[in-house]
């Protein structure tokens, strides 16, 4: 099986969890700018001439596909890679994916997910190294 992990960050961390992603062995995703809010519904900035309600803070979303045995380890590394302790960190999403398809080859499922030297393939804990065909 096959999951897609949405996680929206500050838009100063996209270095840091880009980076961390790369060290854990992820080496396919997609990065977008976005602007939202939670809970905190926005920041008042205040100038003087008087305050203004800002509720669309920029933040960037990271869009990755991976095999169901990868996510828990990629949510953790986005997780402390984003983490400043103070609201407005982000969110991360898990998502089912039913099928993937590679565009350029027809390849479909894990075939269609795996690169070279990313996280699948990748020598495991047991030491031996995991290809998902």
């Amino acid at each position: 099986m096959t999951k897609k992990i949405e996680a929206i960050v500050r838009e100063e961390k996209l270095a840091d969890v880009k980076d961390a992603l790369r060290q854990a062995g992820i080496v396919g995703m997609n990065v977008t700018e976005v602007r939202g809010h939670g809970r905190q519904g926005g920041i008042i900035l205040a100038g003087r001439s008087g305050s203004t309600q800002v509720d669309l803070l920029p933040k960037v979303q990271f869009n990755i596909v991976l095999s169901d045995h990868n996510v828990e380890k990629t949510v953790e590394v986005i997780r402390q890679a984003a983490f400043t302790g103070q609201s407005g960190d982000g969110l991360i999403f898990v998502l089912p994916v039913d099928d993937v398809i590679r565009i350029s080859t027809g390849e479909r499922g894990h075939d269609a997910i795996t690169y070279e030297g990313d996280i699948d393939t990748l020598p495991q804990s047991n030491g031996r190294t995991r290809v998902v065909t």
